[in-house]
């Protein structure tokens, strides 16, 4: 009697058990997509000057609200994923011209150059500059969807080949991501062509380290231009080591992936570490065999990188090669943009850009809450739109410094017109 009592409360058990496990999985979908997270405007950090105010006027982006893809936009997991493995949706496909320069040491430095569509008929003729990537094949629809976005009268170019990556043949090693020699190149051949062009410099993570690292070597490098924007940077190797060899949102599996991707070396190695090429003493064949084994950025860097351009040590190389020590020698508007979702960039590394924005009137660091790692994407549920947030944001901001220069010039030709009648 007891036992045909109690037979109909299983069904009432394992009713239970179903809807405890459908809970758990909705409970992991919305930590795991971040689902709670709210969207508002980026923060921002700058100190207060006339410019950072007509920035603020001139720039909506910048104070209004970041909305990403609603069911999968707040991890930065997934944005980054998603950038990684496509680039960007649907975006534009000009034709440019790939341009060959002949290095001092004998390398090919190659660049793809995106000509004018229009003649320039009000103002200083613009061109966007930007720097390498380590993936040339997202850089290339980053440069593209730039193009297609910017006014038809601007001149875009973008390093083709980082870290020995063009599908050209190599003749001497010119190799070390973080080396600025090709990106001056390309910036030297377009101000000799295009005299009369001011330009906007533009990197995108290790592309940011580039051109930051470039502008700040010396003086000469900022003439002509107008600003700089660099968008998800680490700004320290050095600092930047340490986290990146941990589990924590998951950078040492990112790591691993980059560290693969950089192993595109190996296919260049008879160029690169040929009989022909004078190596340092330090760097033997052991080193580069131990490049088919490295799991991580850190390896190759210890084991190949350091060694071949003569640093005596990994922090030695990462000091020297890092921005960090470069970005208070920049003296035009700098805009420098990182997501607080991204997981590549540990957030122990933000405190350098907000302490730079604290003490130089010409910087201004943006945090938007979303993301990722150069994903930034923007859409309603699912698919995301062609132009994400942060391609808009480069254009407002270029174009906002543009007309900033423009008022400058014209109360300055004001001013000496009030001198000649006085």
């Amino acid at each position: 009697m007891n036992a045909m009592l109690e037979t109909p409360e299983l069904p009432a058990v394992f009713d239970g058990v179903k809807l405890a496990a459908v809970a758990a999985v909705l409970y992991v979908i919305v930590r795991c997509l971040n689902l709670k997270s709210p969207t508002a405007p980026p923060d921002l950090y700058f100190q207060d000057s006339g410019l950072s105010r007509f920035l603020l006027k001139s720039c909506p982006l910048l104070t209004k609200e970041y909305i990403p893809p609603l069911i999968w936009g707040k991890s930065g997991h997934i944005q980054t994923a998603l950038y990684g493995k496509m680039g960007r949706v649907r975006s534009p496909h000009p034709y440019g011209h790939r341009k060959f320069i002949t290095m001092s040491d004998g390398a090919t430095s190659t660049f793809d150059l995106f000509e004018p569509l229009a003649e320039h008929c009000v103002g200083v003729p613009k061109g966007v500059i930007a720097g390498p990537t380590i993936c040339t094949f997202q850089n290339r629809h980053k440069i593209q969807t730039l193009y297609g976005y910017s006014t038809p009268s601007c001149l875009v170019c973008s390093c083709a080949k980082p870290v020995s990556a063009s599908p050209v043949s190599l003749v001497a090693p010119d190799m070390t991501p973080c080396c600025t020699w090709e990106f001056g190149a390309m910036v030297n051949y377009i101000k000799k062509t295009y005299p009369l062009t001011q330009l906007v410099v533009v990197g995108f993570s290790l592309g940011g380290n580039i051109v930051c690292k470039y502008l700040g070597e010396t003086q000469a490098n900022q003439d002509k231009v107008l600003c700089c924007v660099s968008v998800c940077q680490g700004y320290s190797a050095l600092r930047a080591q340490e986290a990146f060899m941990q589990w924590d949102q998951c950078r040492r599996f990112y790591n691993f992936l980059m560290a693969d991707n950089m192993k595109v070396i190996l296919l260049h190695r008879q160029a690169l570490f040929g009989d022909h090429v004078k190596k340092p003493q330090t760097l033997e064949d052991s080193d580069l065999s131990r490049l088919y084994m490295a799991t991580s950025l850190m390896q190759i860097d210890d084991n190949v990188m350091r060694k071949f351009h003569g640093y005596n040590s990994l922090k030695e190389y990462y000091e020297e090669e890092s921005c960090m020590r470069y970005l208070h020698r920049i003296y035009v508007p700098l805009m420098l943009v990182n997501a607080a979702d991204d997981p590549l960039v540990h957030e122990s590394l933000l405190s350098i850009p907000k302490s730079l924005s604290e003490k130089r009137e010409n910087v201004m660091f943006v945090l938007p809450l979303h993301g990722g790692h150069l994903g930034f994407f923007e859409g309603s549920m699912l698919l995301p739109e062609p132009l994400t947030w942060m391609d808009k944001l480069v254009v407002e901001y270029a174009n906002a410094i543009c007309q900033w220069e423009r008022s400058k010039l014209q109360c300055a030709d004001a001013e000496h017109v009030e001198a000649g009648l006085e």
